[in-house]
């Protein structure tokens, strides 16, 4: 485990800074305001949104940020897809369940470097957990992940190794789990499903071993809710692609992850990729 990894250590000490205010608004009676439709948002949502972008804006001057709460107009959106390195901020990932006040959120900061995410930070606000980490130059390849508890330890994260998938956790969407893929559930022999918020928190479940897999069928998903975890799961030895089993591509054109979520412990991935491409077309 790398402990002398002085912008993975920045980042995690703004995505912490962002967690204090978010904790500050869920102490209050907030309200809950529509971006659109299924999209709720609060104040604590800009709010880290400013502190995180402001921070980064000091601490990595002249770089690229694609943030939930301050998206640019398309020329530029265009502008910041092309330039090497792109932090993708989540400042509330799970607002649904901030609002439901069932813990299941996270704030999230990572960066992709030449499309693909890079390195990741996952901040769980009610627990005080960060987990963060660096994805190796393949998946499962060279990279590295810790968990820093409240008190500021860390220890090393790495996924399970569970390789049957009629064996393995499924960890699904406590709100909408998709129905277009229980056929696919049924495919694999799944009967381990466990209901959750946030994607941040999700496959933070798996970088700890608690679960083995998650498989997203492409909805409303973007690049900002992918990219942290991503290089947080990768980091523990895990594999995250689309549905194809390609990687994800963080350069654009869009923000939107249209071909679906595999993330796994890595053992499981080319089962579920195969499972996938059969049910799934």
């Amino acid at each position: 485990m790398n402990q002398n990894d002085r912008e993975l250590d920045e980042i995690v000490r703004i995505a912490r800074a962002a967690a204090a205010v978010v904790m500050d608004v869920y102490a209050t009676p907030f309200t809950v305001e529509m971006k659109g439709p299924g999209d709720p948002v609060t104040r604590a949502d800009r709010d880290a949104n400013a502190l995180i972008c402001g921070a980064l804006e000091a601490a990595f001057p002249g770089e690229a940020i694609l943030a939930e709460e301050s998206v640019p107009a398309a020329d530029e959106l265009a502008a910041r897809f092309r330039q090497e390195r792109v932090f993708f901020v989540d400042p509330l990932d799970g607002t649904r369940e901030f609002a439901d006040r069932n813990g299941e959120f996270a704030v999230m900061i990572g960066l992709a470097v030449r499309g693909r995410a890079a390195l990741g930070v996952v901040v769980m606000p009610t627990t005080g957990e960060a987990l963060a980490g660096r994805a190796g130059a393949g998946d499962g390849d060279g990279g590295f992940a810790f968990l820093e508890a409240k008190d500021g330890s860390r220890r090393p994260l790495r996924v399970s190794s569970v390789s049957a998938p009629a064996d393995a956790a499924l960890i699904v969407s406590r709100s909408h789990r998709p129905k277009e893929l229980e056929p696919l559930i049924a495919r694999l022999g799944i009967t381990r499903v466990v209901p959750c918020g946030s994607v941040g928190v999700k496959i933070a479940r798996i970088a700890t071993a608690e679960v083995d897999l998650y498989i997203h069928g492409g909805g409303g998903a973007k690049l900002w809710d992918s990219c942290a975890p991503e290089a947080v799961l990768r980091g523990a030895g895990g594999r995250f692609t689309d549905l194809s089993g390609a990687p994800i591509d963080y350069a654009g054109p869009g923000l939107k992850l249209g071909r679906g979520i595999i993330a796994s412990n890595g053992a499981l991935q080319d089962a579920v990729v195969a499972a996938a491409r059969s049910e799934l077309g």
